[in-house]
């Protein structure tokens, strides 16, 4: 998936989870209700962590870039959190 790409789950009942982006009107769908599922903060050395506490998920990194811990937090939410059942 490149990082244009939009995954949505659909579950019965009509709720839809994803991975907020701005590649697609997701007002389109109806009301939303948006929670944050991370955190990517520099830790004191410098190096960057990806929290994903906030969905009872691990702590990623250290990282050298932002940015790859920017990539690893979508992909741990894509792979674990976006078809969770919860």
């Amino acid at each position: 998936m490149t990082s244009q790409e939009v995954q949505l789950v659909i579950r019965a009942g009509g709720i839809i989870r994803c991975v907020y982006g701005e590649q697609l009107d997701l007002m389109s769908f109806g009301v939303l209700s948006i929670a944050r599922a991370s955190h990517v903060e520099p830790d004191p050395l410098g190096n960057w962590l990806a929290d994903l506490s906030p969905v009872d998920g691990p702590l990623l990194g250290p990282f050298e870039r932002r940015s790859e811990a920017l990539r690893a937090e979508l992909e741990w939410l894509n792979a674990y959190w976006l078809s969770a059942r919860s």
